[in-house]
């Protein structure tokens, strides 16, 4: 079965939202049940990278976040899944071969369906506020 990049950027968005709950959390439970695998079928292997990634590098990527916000603002402040969402792109932007575009559009398909339309523009912000920086 072909799983799509966005169902696996899902996941994995998913899967950190709930490690942030839970560190102890079965990650292939998860996997297997978010992405209806069958036993004999294998995770896609940029769903670990991905959630790896963003946890090996969260301190990184989180001063990024950080360095965008208004002044008197902290990441403890922000929603959980706009915190997850800006993690999960800004390590695709920082470190992956995915183009800024598609790591953009993808957290925003993201903050449509798990936040609401401030968040959605939020995110959108500082997104555009860091690729800006990179160009």
């Amino acid at each position: 079965m072909e799983i799509s990049r966005h169902a696996i950027r899902e996941c994995a968005f998913q899967t950190l939202f709930a490690l942030a709950s839970d560190p102890e959390i079965d990650r292939e439970a998860i996997y297997a049940e978010r992405l209806g695998l069958k036993p004999d079928e294998e995770v896609p292997a940029y769903l670990p990278e991905l959630v790896n990634g963003v946890l090996a590098h969260q301190d990184e990527l989180d001063a990024q976040i950080e360095s965008k916000l208004a002044p008197g603002w902290t990441l403890s402040r922000l929603a959980r899944p706009d915190l997850v969402i800006l993690r999960l792109a800004l390590y695709e932007l920082e470190y992956t071969q995915v183009p800024n575009a598609v790591a953009i559009n993808e957290a925003l398909r993201l903050a449509h369906d798990f936040s609401d339309e401030k968040s959605y523009r939020f995110i959108n912000g500082v997104l555009g506020s860091i690729e800006s920086e990179q160009n």
